[in-house]
C-alpha cells in the first residue's frame, strides 16, 4: 500500500486500444467514464422513444378496431365497454411497443458504441466516425436479408449517421469542445496534479531521509571526539 501510494503515477494511455479499454474501467471514485454513461443513457432513452413510437399508434388502432368490431356485443354498462376498449389498446401498446423498443435501443447502443470507440481510438471526433458507425450498424441489422439487405443497411445507416453526427458536432461546437477533447483535458490535468503531488512527496521523503542521516551521524562524531 505504501509503495502504491508513493509510486509514480501511471502514464497517460498512448495507444488507441489503451484509450478504448479505459471506457469499461472504473476510476478511483468507482465511476465509469462519461462516454460509457452516455451510451447507457442513450440506450434507455432510445428504448422509451421506440416504445412510444410503436406503442401509441398500436394503442389507437387497436382501440378503434375493437370499437368497430364490438357493435353487436353486450356490455354491462358504458364504463365496461370503455374499459374493454382500453384493455385491447393496452395489449397492443405493450406488444408493439416492446417490438420497437428493443430494436431502437439495440440500434442506438451499437451505433453509439462504435462511434464512441472510433472517436476514442482515433483520439478525435469527426463526421466520418458517425458515418462509419451508422454503416456498420445498418449492415449488422440487415445482413440477414442477404446482399441486397446488407447494401441497403449500409446506405440507411450512413444516411442516418451523417446527420446524427452533424447534430452532435454542432452541439459540441456550442459547448466549445468535444466529449473526447474534454476527457483528454481532464485526464491530462489529473495526471499533472498526481505527478506534482508525487514529486512533492518524493522531495519530502528525501529531506526526511537526509535529516535522519544527519541526526544519526552526530552521535558518532561526538563519540569520536570523546575518544
Amino acid at each position: 500500500g505504501a509503495q502504491a501510494g508513493f509510486g509514480r503515477p501511471a502514464p497517460l494511455p498512448q495507444t488507441g486500444w489503451e484509450r478504448v479499454s479505459e471506457l469499461w474501467r472504473r476510476d478511483e471514485q468507482q465511476q465509469f467514464p462519461e462516454e460509457t454513461v452516455n451510451i447507457a443513457k442513450s440506450a434507455f432513452t432510445a428504448g422509451v422513444v421506440g416504445w412510444l413510437y410503436g406503442g401509441l399508434p398500436a394503442f389507437v388502432n387497436a382501440r378503434k378496431a375493437f370499437i368497430e368490431s364490438s357493435h353487436g356485443e353486450i356490455f354491462q354498462n358504458r364504463a365496461d365497454a370503455v374499459q374493454s376498449a382500453h384493455r385491447a389498446g393496452l395489449r397492443s401498446f405493450i406488444r408493439y411497443g416492446w417490438r420497437w423498443s428493443w430494436r431502437v435501443a439495440a440500434f442506438a447502443t451499437v451505433f453509439n458504441v462504435v462511434s464512441t470507440g472510433l472517436s476514442v481510438y482515433r483520439n478525435k471526433t469527426t463526421i466520418s466516425n458517425f458515418a462509419a458507425a451508422g454503416a456498420f450498424t445498418g449492415a449488422l441489422f440487415r445482413m440477414h436479408l442477404g446482399l441486397q439487405g446488407l447494401v441497403g443497411g449500409v446506405m440507411f445507416g450512413t444516411a442516418f449517421g451523417i446527420p446524427a453526427g452533424g447534430l452532435l458536432m454542432a452541439m459540441y461546437g456550442l459547448a466549445g469542445e468535444t466529449l473526447q477533447e474534454k476527457r483528454s483535458r481532464e485526464r491530462r490535468e489529473l495526471y499533472e496534479q498526481k505527478l506534482a503531488e508525487w514529486q512533492s512527496r518524493l522531495s519530502m521523503t528525501e529531506i526526511l531521509g537526509q535529516t535522519e542521516s544527519n541526526a544519526q551521524g552526530r552521535p558518532e562524531m561526538e563519540s569520536a571526539r570523546e575518544l
